[in-house]
């Protein structure tokens, strides 16, 4: 008889901050802003933080923009505070990317901003400060198995044969996660990335030294070997169902990273509204990324997308934060979509409407009101013609050329009731 093959474990963080998040910050900086995307007048095509190894620049050479960054506009507590604004609850900060950089004064590597650099800073102590500042969860991403600046790192699309990993990962992998571990007060979580031929043996390796210093701090789900404590999804990669456990879709705000001045494909501000409620209807995080020029200036579009996107996460908090997991509903709502929590269906509305209206959920409705003000709504349910449930919720004249705004349906059960479609 055949082997019925296992499922894989829902992932589960254990964390009810991180399962109650919903959005956060991921910030992408490092040497490559320098070269914004192009190197000797040639261009890169693909994300701008890869340009060393897509570009094949030479370690000798790229090493020496160190000695170029100088980034005096960088400024952590307004990142910090706008993060605030914008209604993120947990910020990643790429402490070291695959570049091999590090952003912070590390011990066993000068390759560091402090050491390296003309503005001699610690970066990643300035986003501790700031954080504790502001009461921020502070994560750091860590490249733990490419280094292209280490000659036993791995390295993508390169022959790795002759590398010794191993001698990596004890001169400095390790030791430049028990620093940030150790140094930087209380981490939430440390965001691994491209496992490639890390075996599960050294996987969990890591995963011991993190736990073994900081017990509640999280593991992301690239340490590789199935070993993360959530699930992270491929880049800008949204499950195409309802997805159990605890889930992340880490994505851009254009289509790079790392800063690159030749990318200004910009998602506008109700495209990254509508991705947001997408991914926490279907249970997950997002985590949306800004990519600081090298002076450390944040891009004005950055901060003028995100400026609008918080003004709707900000009135539509109650329907954003804390929600949970909606199931599959027989319908695909072209003008909005559904959040919950218990008792509660948030219907975020994304076209002017008259009325709210919802066919095949079966559930004893309570009441009605809008989120942003708790305004108390008028509402009616019955049968259609055809014979499914309907529910139709009335919006005051204030709200018919409104857009972009969501409305609560109290029930009497506590998940919503979705019936098949008849007829």
């Amino acid at each position: 008889m055949k082997k019925k093959k296992e499922s894989k474990k829902m992932k589960d963080t254990k964390q009810q901050w991180f399962k109650d998040a919903k959005f956060g910050l991921f910030i992408h900086w490092g040497l490559y802003a320098l070269l914004a995307g192009e190197y000797n007048g040639r261009k890169t095509d693909r994300i701008a933080e890869w340009i060393m190894n897509d570009l094949d620049i030479p370690v000798e050479e790229y090493e020496k923009l160190a000695s170029q960054f100088n980034p005096v506009e960088f400024d952590a507590e307004m990142i910090v505070r706008k993060a605030k604004e914008w209604g993120m609850k947990y910020i990643v900060f790429t402490s070291k990317h695959h570049e091999g950089f590090a952003m912070w004064d590390s011990k066993c590597s000068d390759y560091n901003v402090v050491k390296a650099t003309p503005y001699g800073r610690d970066i990643v102590r300035q986003f501790r400060e700031a954080c504790d500042k502001y009461d921020m969860k502070l994560g750091f991403y860590y490249s733990q198995a490419q280094d292209w600046h280490d000659p036993d790192g791995y390295i993508h699309r390169k022959d790795n044969s002759k590398k010794n990993y191993r001698a990596y990962l004890e001169r400095k992998c390790f030791p430049q996660l028990r620093e940030l571990l150790t140094e930087y007060g209380d981490v939430a979580l440390i965001w691994f990335d491209t496992p490639m031929g890390t075996t599960k043996e050294e996987s969990q390796e890591m995963v011991d030294l993190v736990k073994s210093l900081q017990p509640n701090c999280i593991v992301s789900g690239r340490i590789g070997n199935e070993l993360g404590e959530y699930m992270t999804t491929g880049d800008n990669f949204i499950p195409r169902l309802p997805y159990e456990g605890d889930w992340e879709v880490p994505a851009t705000l254009n289509d790079t990273w790392g800063f690159n001045k030749d990318d200004h494909k910009w998602k506008d501000p109700e495209e990254i509204i509508r991705l947001l409620v997408k991914i926490n209807s279907r249970g997950g995080n997002y985590l949306l990324n800004i990519g600081p020029e090298a002076s450390g200036h944040v891009p004005d579009e950055s901060v003028r997308i995100l400026d609008e996107v918080g003004k709707y996460v900000n009135e539509n908090e109650e329907a954003i934060f804390g929600t949970k997991r909606v199931g599959i509903y027989a319908y695909e709502l072209d003008w909005g979509m559904l959040t919950r929590k218990d008792h509660k269906l948030y219907v975020h509305v994304f076209k002017p409407r008259r009325r709210v209206e919802l066919i095949n959920i079966a559930n004893k409705i309570t009441g009605a009101y809008l989120v942003a003000d708790k305004r108390e709504l008028e509402f009616k349910t019955s049968m259609t013609c055809e014979g499914n449930s309907a529910i139709d919720v009335e919006l005051p004249e204030d709200y018919f050329d409104r857009k972009y705004f969501s409305v609560c349906l109290e029930m009497e059960e506590e998940e919503p009731i979705f019936e098949p479609i008849i007829g």
